[in-house]
């Protein structure tokens, strides 16, 4: 049996990440450290169009991640593993991160790109103490802030869960303090 006829069976003829029916194709995930069927997946053309070129990700075309990442099949796993992380900013995929499992050997294949992909980490978040913060993560204000454009003080001590990061400066942050979405510099934050 071919490579292609294994991943139809497999995959009832259908996009293993989103469940479209229309011309599925194969789709190498990268840095897999086996081949054959293990190292592939079958993917519609949105989904692979995606996959290859993050300025065409449409945040909502995802939210089918949230039954794909119960796949028993590794490639499936490592590929919405991926994705939610590239998606993280968005709030949801976070929620969907921190209820995936994987055993340990996928989840190191699913990071192998982080390494491959230096300009992916260049920014680095750090909080006033040097502890790097990441998207998801809650801070607490360790100063007193006014909010610009507004007559809003943030107060020392306040919980901001669920920050969002910049990814053009390191020094800012965005999180909902008191209902309202604002951007806080990341010196006069506590990661908690």
């Amino acid at each position: 049996m071919s490579l292609e006829q294994e991943l139809f069976q497999r995959s009832g003829s259908k996009c293993e990440l989103c469940g479209a029916t229309e011309d599925p194709q194969i789709y190498e995930v990268p840095e897999s450290p086996t081949k054959g069927t293990e190292s592939a997946i079958l993917v519609c053309n949105t989904c692979k169009e995606q996959l290859e070129d993050p300025e065409k990700i449409e945040a909502n075309h995802w939210r089918c991640l949230n039954d794909s990442m119960w796949s028993t099949v590794p490639a499936v796993q490592v590929v919405a593993w991926r994705m939610l992380n590239r998606l993280k900013n968005e709030g949801w995929p976070q929620d969907l991160l921190d209820m995936m499992y994987m055993e340990e050997d996928v989840k190191e294949w699913a990071k192998a790109t982080e390494v491959a992909d230096p300009a992916a980490k260049s920014i680095v978040h750090r909080d006033s103490n040097g502890v790097i913060l990441e998207a998801g993560d809650s801070v607490v204000l360790i100063k007193d802030l006014k909010v610009k454009g507004s007559s809003m003080v943030a107060k020392q001590g306040t919980a901001v869960r669920r920050i969002s990061l910049d990814h053009e400066n390191a020094e800012y942050i965005e999180g909902r303090v008191d209902g309202q979405q604002i951007v806080i510099i990341t010196q006069y934050v506590k990661k908690l």
